[in-house]
Order: C-alpha cells, then sequence, then structure tokens
C-alpha cells in the first residue's frame, strides 16, 4: 500500500511538473551557505531560503543586477533551521522536516513539495517580455485560487488576470474586478500560498489563458517569492500571517457600534447625533468625522489639517464631551494637500510633497481640486504629516479615518523619494498605516491606534490596519459581494475587513436592505453603518420600526462582546480570520466556493439574507457537527443543504454542537463592558463526547497585553459519557493581572429532561425551552469543575 501511495504521488507530481521549464536556462553550479542554497544558472542567480519548516523564499536575480533584500511586506526573521542539500547528477534536493525543493539541472526547473506532497512549480520560472518581469509557474488542472486582495469575482478566481493597481470602485455591486486593495498573494486549494514579495504594479494571472498557469507580472522591483504550506487552512494562514505579521488587538471599543455618514457638518449636528443615541437607548462607542470636520465646503479645503472653528468653535470641548458620554471621537485624514488649502505654502516650504521629474512639486486635479500628495516615503514627509496626527491625539482624537489611500489619483510620472509613483503606489496605504502604527508606539505607546483605511498591501494588518471594502453602491447587489470579500481577506491577513453597513453609494432608501445589511453586521468584524448623508445611515434617523429592527441588531452585537473580543485575541495570536469559509472544516467541493454561509469563529454559521422579499433560502450545514438555530434550539445534522424559514427580525444563525458562547447584558458602549456578571451558553449534544472553548480578558486597551502579562482566560472543557456531563472551568491570569469575582449564569442547551442532581449546585431546568441554568460563583482563581447527572 505504501508503494502504491509513493506511486500516486509521483504520477502527480509528474503530471504537475511535466508540462514546460525555461529551455534556455541552463544550470551552472551550486553554493550552499548557512542559511541558504546559490543556484547559478546561464542568465542569473537564484537565492533559495528556507525561513521555517513550512516556508521558503525563492529570489531569481538577473544577471546584471544586484539582490535587493529589502521587503515591505515580510516581518519573520528565518529560523536558525537545519536543512539538508544532497546533489545528483541531474538534481539538487533541499529538504526541511516539512517543505522541501528539487531543482532540475536539465531541462532547467525548480519544484515545491510539501511532506512529499507536490505544491506548486516553476514553469517558465523568471522571463522577461516587452512589457513586463514575470514569474512563471504550473498549475494543477482542478486546484482552486483564492487571493489576489480585495475582489467580487466569485470565491474562486481562477480565469482570471488580476491587475495589480489599488484603485477606487465606486457604487460597484456584484462584480469588481479591481478595488482599493489589491495583493500579490494566491492561495490555493491544494494548501498552500505563494507571496510574490514586490511592491511595483503589475498583474497577477491565475490561469487567465486556461493553460495551466500562475503567472505574475511586474514593472520592475524584486523577483522573490516565498511558497507557503500548512497542515490545514488554520494553519496555512497562520504560517502567511507569521511571515507578514499579525494584526495587533484592537481596542475593545471597535468592536462597538460606530456613528458615521458623509457627513457631520458641524459640532452641534454631532452632539446632537450621539444625543439621540442616548436618548433612544441604542448601543454606540463611536463618531467619525469626515471631511466637513476641516472645510465647510466639499472641495477646496482638503488638507487644512484644522478643524474650521465656524462649524467647530470648539472642538476639545466637543471631544471630551463626548468622552464623558462613552463615545470615541475619529477624524477623517487623507493624503493629499490642495494648493488652496492653509497648509499648501507650508507643505512647499518643508519640501514635503511628491515631485515632478524636475524636482518641484507636483500639482495635479483631481475631484478634490487642484492637489499635491504628501511624500511619506521621505523622513521629512512622514515627521510632518505624523505631527497632525499627534496634535489631535493630544486633543483626544481616538481614532483616525485614512481616506483616498490608494492613492486615488496618482500620476505615473510622479516621484517619491524613493522610486515613482508606479513603483510605491500600492504600498502607499502600506506605508501610511505604518507611520500611524510606529507614531502611536513612540508618544502613546499605552494605547491602542485605531486605523480605518481601504487600501493597502501584504502584512498592512502587521500595521493595525482595519480595511473597509469602499464605495459600495447602497442596493442589493452591494450587499451580495461583501461576504466574499471579507472572507477573502480574512484569508489573507486582513481578518478585521468589512463594509459600510447599509451600502454608501446612491440615495436609495430600502428598508429592508437596511435592516438585513445591519444584521449580517452582527457577525462581521467591524459594527459602521455609513453612507452618503441624502438617506441616513444611522439607526436612530431611520422609521420606527427599521430603527427598532436596528436595535435589536446592535443590542445582539453587543451581548456578544465577550465572544468577539476572543476572536480578536485568537487572530492577534494565529492570524485565524474571525470569518472564516466553511471550506476550513468541510472540504467537499461545493465548499470551496461557497461565501453565501460562513463561520464566525469556530462555534457560529451565519447565512446572511442578501436577496429582497424572500421567505426561505438554501442554508448549508457543514458535516462532523449538529447545528442549533441560535434563536429556538431547533437541532439540524450536519453535512446537508437545507431549505430554512427566514424572519425579518433576524438572519439564519446556528451554534455548533458543544460549544462554549460567552454572552453580557446588552449595554450603552463597551466602557461597561465587564465579566462581573455573565452568562456562559453550552450548546449540549450527546453525539460531543469532548469539547473546549475559551474566553479571553484585558484592559481592552493596552498594547501587547497578553505578552505583558496584563490578562485573564478562562478555559472551557466539557466531557459527556455514562449519561453524565462534567464541565470544568480553569482560570487563568497573566503575571500582571488582578482576579476579580464573577457571577457567571450556565445557561445549558437542549437538556429535553430534568437532571437529576448537579453536584453542590442549584439549578433551574426549564421545561419549555430545555435550559438547564446554574449559577456559579467564582470568587477564587481555583479551578470548578460541574457534574451534571441526567
Amino acid at each position: 500500500m505504501k508503494a502504491l501511495n509513493l506511486f500516486l504521488i509521483f504520477f502527480i507530481a509528474g503530471s504537475l511538473f511535466l508540462n514546460a521549464q525555461n529551455a534556455d536556462r541552463k544550470f551552472v553550479s551550486l553554493n550552499q551557505k548557512k542559511d541558504l542554497i546559490e543556484i547559478k544558472t546561464s542568465d542569473g542567480d537564484y537565492q533559495i531560503k528556507p525561513y521555517s519548516d513550512k516556508i521558503i523564499e525563492t529570489a531569481f536575480i538577473p544577471n546584471g543586477e544586484v539582490y535587493n533584500p529589502n521587503s515591505h511586506a515580510v516581518v519573520l526573521i528565518p529560523e536558525n533551521l537545519d536543512f539538508k542539500v544532497t546533489e545528483k547528477e541531474n538534481s539538487i534536493h533541499l529538504k526541511t522536516s516539512g517543505i522541501s525543493v528539487e531543482i532540475r539541472k536539465n531541462p532547467f526547473q525548480i519544484l515545491y513539495f510539501h511532506k512529499n506532497k507536490p505544491l506548486i512549480s516553476e514553469r517558465k520560472g523568471y522571463v522577461k517580455t516587452s512589457a513586463f518581469e514575470t514569474l512563471d509557474f504550473n498549475l494543477t488542472a482542478d486546484e482552486i485560487l483564492y487571493g489576489g486582495g480585495a475582489r467580487a469575482l466569485g470565491m474562486n478566481r481562477r480565469g482570471n488576470r488580476l491587475q495589480l493597481y489599488n484603485r477606487a470602485h465606486y457604487g460597484y455591486e456584484t462584480r469588481s474586478e479591481l478595488m482599493n486593495f489589491t495583493m500579490p498573494l494566491v492561495y490555493s486549494s491544494n494548501l498552500y500560498a505563494v507571496h510574490f514579495d514586490n511592491a511595483p504594479i503589475g498583474y497577477l494571472d491565475l490561469d487567465s489563458k486556461k493553460d495551466n498557469s500562475l503567472i505574475y507580472e511586474t514593472i520592475s522591483g524584486r523577483k522573490t517569492y516565498q511558497v507557503v504550506a500548512g497542515d490545514n487552512w488554520e494553519d496555512l494562514i497562520n504560517q502567511y500571517t507569521s511571515l507578514t505579521g499579525k494584526q495587533p488587538m484592537i481596542p475593545r471599543w471597535a468592536l462597538g457600534n460606530f456613528s458615521s455618514r458623509f457627513g457631520y457638518h458641524s459640532q452641534e449636528e454631532t452632539i446632537n447625533t450621539i444625543d439621540k443615541f442616548l436618548e433612544e437607548e441604542i448601543p454606540v462607542d463611536a463618531i467619525i468625522l469626515d471631511l466637513y470636520w476641516f472645510g465647510k465646503e466639499l472641495k477646496g479645503t482638503m488638507g487644512n489639517f484644522e478643524f474650521y472653528k465656524d462649524s467647530f468653535p470648539d472642538p476639545k470641548k466637543m471631544i471630551a464631551d463626548l468622552a464623558k458620554k462613552g463615545v470615541k471621537t475619529i477624524l477623517i485624514t487623507e493624503p493629499f494637500v490642495l494648493t488652496t488649502s492653509g497648509k499648501w505654502d507650508e507643505a512647499v516650504e518643508k519640501d514635503i510633497l511628491g515631485k515632478t521629474k524636475e524636482g518641484k512639486p507636483y500639482a495635479y486635479d483631481f475631484y478634490f481640486g487642484n492637489t499635491g500628495i504628501i511624500d511619506i516615503f521621505k523622513p521629512e514627509g512622514k515627521a510632518w504629516f505624523w505631527n497632525v496626527y499627534k496634535k489631535f491625539a493630544d486633543y483626544g482624537v481616538a481614532g483616525w479615518w485614512g481616506d483616498l489611500g490608494e492613492p486615488e489619483v496618482h500620476p505615473s510620472d510622479l516621484q517619491h523619494a524613493t522610486g515613482s509613483a508606479d513603483e510605491v503606489h500600492n504600498i502607499y496605504g502600506h506605508n501610511w498605516a505604518k507611520l500611524v502604527f510606529e507614531g502611536y508606539q513612540k508618544d502613546f505607546p499605552n494605547l491602542r491606534p485605531f486605523i480605518l483605511m481601504r487600501a493597502g498591501y501584504s502584512g498592512s494588518q502587521h500595521y493595525g490596519m482595519i480595511p473597509w471594502s469602499g464605495d459600495v453602491n447602497r442596493t442589493w447587489g452591494g450587499l451580495q459581494s461583501q461576504p466574499e470579500i471579507a472572507l477573502q481577506m480574512g484569508m489573507q491577513g486582513m481578518a478585521f475587513m468589512h463594509s459600510d453597513l447599509g451600502g454608501f453609494a446612491g440615495a436609495n432608501l430600502d428598508d429592508e436592505l437596511y435592516t438585513r445589511w445591519l444584521q449580517y453586521g452582527v457577525f462581521q468584524p467591524i459594527y459602521r453603518p455609513h453612507a452618503q448623508e441624502d438617506v441616513p445611515s444611522e439607526p436612530v434617523f431611520r422609521e420606527p420600526k427599521t430603527k427598532a429592527l436596528a436595535k435589536k441588531s446592535i443590542e445582539l452585537r453587543y451581548s456578544l462582546l465577550p465572544y468577539n473580543y476572543t476572536l480578536v485575541f485568537d487572530n492577534n495570536q494565529k492570524g485565524t480570520p474571525l470569518m472564516r469559509p466553511i471550506f476550513f472544516e468541510d472540504a467537499n467541493n461545493s465548499s470551496f466556493i461557497n461565501d453565501k454561509t460562513y463561520l464566525w469563529g469556530d462555534s457560529f454559521l451565519v447565512s446572511p439574507v442578501v436577496q429582497s422579499g424572500i421567505k426561505e433560502q438554501l442554508v448549508y450545514f457543514p458535516e462532523n457537527s449538529n447545528w442549533f438555530n441560535f434563536y429556538t434550539d431547533e437541532k439540524v445534522a450536519g453535512g446537508q443543504t437545507k431549505m430554512v424559514s427566514l424572519k425579518e427580525e433576524s438572519i439564519p444563525v446556528y451554534v455548533r454542537g458543544g460549544a462554549f458562547i460567552p454572552r453580557i447584558q446588552p449595554i450603552q458602549n463597551t466602557e461597561l463592558c465587564s465579566l462581573k456578571s455573565f452568562e456562559l451558553h453550552f450548546y449540549f449534544d450527546e453525539t460531543v463526547k469532548e469539547s473546549k472553548g475559551h474566553l479571553y480578558n484585558d484592559d481592552g486597551e493596552t498594547p501587547n497585553a497578553f505578552e505583558k502579562g496584563k490578562y485573564e482566560m478562562l478555559n472551557f472543557e466539557s466531557e459527556f459519557k455514562n449519561n453524565k456531563l462534567h464541565i470544568e472551568i480553569e482560570q487563568k491570569l497573566g503575571t500582571d493581572f488582578e482576579f476579580s469575582s464573577k457571577e457567571m449564569n450556565l445557561i445549558v442547551h437542549n437538556v429535553s429532561s430534568k437532571p437529576k442532581k448537579v453536584k453542590g449546585h442549584n439549578f433551574e431546568w426549564n421545561k419549555e425551552n430545555n435550559t438547564l441554568t446554574i449559577l456559579i460563583s467564582l470568587k477564587n482563581s481555583k479551578t470548578k469543575n460541574l457534574k451534571i447527572k441526567f
């Protein structure tokens, strides 16, 4: 049997790698160094360097060029890894305990494996054409491809030639081939990823010619890529986010509800809006000020970077008054300084703008006026821009919205300190986020920054970027593309990708659409309704029924804060997305392209309603689990597609059998979030013999709280055997975290008969809804054990 398996592996390898190779490239020599090998060929040199047993980097340096070691994405330092190199007559093998490379000498070719399983191979490798420098690879006939950044193309992106040029798509709906945030990154259903580690613009061709090829095309720069392997999807994404950096913990308040529109015109309007939320008792944690904070008009004022005193006469008092109400202030900024703005002369004098080839400030026209762009790649430009943020952070501004950071208009002949516009275009937003993040590390080291941006690059998560999906149309078509975009970007490291809830573009008053979008918003990363002001985005200004339904969704969002904050922690530690495609655990063919149903964390199955007027919809339930309706506890067996009835007040949401869901009562803002009293819901399923869960908690604002020991962790375990349910609650305190007592209501679902006994505890069994409630006092940090006898 083992021989047969080996035969199949090499048969597959042969079919994968047979297609082509660069016949003109001739092997010359091998040079092994401590941490890499060099392969000299007739037209250039390869450097092949293992980062770990699951990540390996290959760089090609054409004859006449010098190796450029600088990556804008990679932060991982290669491990001191043992690897073995063997040379045979016609091949060279580099092997780690996991990933391995075979270099065939004649005809020349490079092939990649993980634990002897074929991953991918170079087809023609490096080729220079009249327009591009390219890296050319073989694909198998049936693998499904993901990645390339934010697009609306369907989950399987194979068959598309994806432009790598960050560009806004105003008013998009179900299809958008090019959007604000592109990435030179591909994931395969065969459990590997390829990251092309190069910033300049180009294309990512995912077999558009239908010849089983993957081709990266660029105008210039590094011919460097990393192949990343994983044992499963969570592991693969953990490896990629180890390579490019983990997302820091966002502040807890960022999981709350935002008040946002385009835009609030005055201090009075801003305060009145928040007062309306408080009057209606609708939870809210932040308000975002669009471009009217620095000017009365839409055009001509960008780059002022000062409060417009006629409209905002006392911004410090406004920010302080909002803070007293538990509401954070967020300001929009853009990287443009208009020639009509109050800062143009200063920007010219300080020499912080992008330039013409003649060395003069480059001024050009776009929608908002005649402008220059801040050169954030120049130290002086970076420092000047950071001082804007520092000034208003000192006012008490708690977060930043960086808009138009593609940059929206970026002439190709404009020159930055480190290259032309086309060479740095795709990393402008990335470096902008880095500028803000590093500024906080230096000047506000005890605060977690909030950095909302719509354009970035591979690894932008490492600098705390929270991306959104741009100016989506306020239509059902606009809603339909959002789960795909969020799921794809979560896989690519950007786990907080989200949309303007309710839709942004167009004066479309559709209460059903608004309601369904906000219901979907409960189970995606950031809860931020935002739109053009013709139709209100804030629930407080909608008609009574719509407002009531929105309030219900927002209160549910707040009740799930302990669960959601734990997802943020898991993402910070392992890169695991908050929203997860169902193929993460159910690898049947239809799951690989399903964006209609997804997992929220490990425990929730969510199926958004994205069509108008429907009364029922099909939901696929992943195999190997039973699923319980979140609202009724109805049980559905996994491994089937089922037509489910829809309700006006909620979308279909199910909980995995054996899951632990921590919840609190709804609160007005996250400053009131506490585990002093909370609920732990356990979804009992007699087919689940053992299960685990956990709850992470800290102060919600200290950077690297876990690493500093400023945290607590509650671990939950269940065991069911011999008609007895055993639940263990283990409490772990960080080295610098003070214990506080807790009152926990353990609510066990799906208990069809009254238990005979709960050892050491009083309990209530509800016959009507089959729930068992047990009050547990956690008065010290000792482990609690519950034994329930049925």
